[in-house]
């Protein structure tokens, strides 16, 4: 998940404050400028937690210029591709690394729901039963300042959302971290 945008990487990172790095799709880096920072980050905690969400780090890939099902580009897979260079850098220079993958696909979607989640999905039903039983169509319900909305579905899908780069999103996640605000 995180095809286009960390948002996903960026929030479970702040909710886990052992995570050590997150790379999301927003905020480019280059493989040279990231293991940089991985070694120095091991060499000083002897330690390192990576998030990566599913869109980080494509311009590392060739283009196939193959498409999904859905007509979606398809990625390169960054967790494998980190995965597989992590070992030969550090295998390389010599220093031994104990590296953990884990590709939380499934667990992140077989999680139950808390009590908010389910209080507020619970909520956006409600609206939006009562949005269709008023004859709206053309719209989905959204949630803006502490309301329920209803957004028209052209607006709603006009453009991406994204992390801002020099945002408060990203500098949180920064700050949480410890990693280096460029590895480039």
């Amino acid at each position: 998940m995180g095809r286009d945008s960390g948002f996903i990487a960026a929030y479970s990172v702040l909710v886990d404050n052992q995570v050590n790095f997150c790379l999301v799709p927003e905020v480019p880096f280059t493989l040279d400028g990231f293991l940089s920072a991985l070694k120095q980050r091991l060499e000083r905690r002897g330690h390192a937690v990576i998030v990566v969400a599913e869109g980080a780090g494509q311009e590392l890939f060739e283009a196939t210029g193959e498409r999904d099902a859905s007509g979606n580009v398809k990625y390169g897979d960054i967790g494998i591709f980190l995965r597989d260079r992590i070992k030969e850098y550090f295998k390389k220079i010599p220093m031994e690394v104990n590296l953990k993958y884990i590709d939380p696909s499934y667990m992140i979607r077989s999680q139950p729901a808390n009590p908010h989640d389910s209080a507020f999905c619970l909520l956006m039903g409600y609206n939006a039963v009562h949005a269709g039983m008023a004859g709206r169509t053309g719209m989905i319900v959204g949630f803006w300042n502490h309301r329920f909305t209803h957004v028209p579905t052209p607006l709603a899908v006009s453009q991406r959302k994204k992390i801002e780069p020099l945002g408060r999103l990203w500098s949180s996640v920064l700050a949480s971290t410890g990693q280096p605000a460029k590895m480039i």
